[in-house]
């Protein structure tokens, strides 16, 4: 899904309250972890998820392959903060049309 630059500001915006869902702890990115994050982008379509590595390379690897392996949208990553959207059919998150 592409989004507009004035979509992921609203998206920003909206996510700015959230709390983390998914923690990435010392066993990194697994199935499950990909699987709790599917579920979580299914019933919220926004979320947070914290991924705690310090090695800045590892960390976009880790955060590319939640993007891919989601098929969803990154909205935006600050420290070990990443933000992802994936609407679903219910579209519960409204975001502004694209001109």
């Amino acid at each position: 899904m592409n989004l507009t630059t004035k979509q992921k500001q609203h998206l920003k915006g909206l996510a700015h309250n959230l709390k983390p869902v998914v923690l990435l702890g010392a066993n990194g990115l697994t199935e499950g972890v990909l699987a709790e994050i599917d579920s979580a982008l299914t019933h919220h379509e926004l979320i947070k998820v914290k991924v705690g590595s310090s090695d800045r390379e590892l960390k976009n690897a880790v955060v590319d392959a939640i993007i891919r392996e989601t098929q969803s949208t990154k909205i935006q990553l600050i420290g070990h903060t990443l933000v992802i959207f994936r609407q679903s059919a219910e579209m519960k998150v409204a975001i502004p049309k694209a001109k």
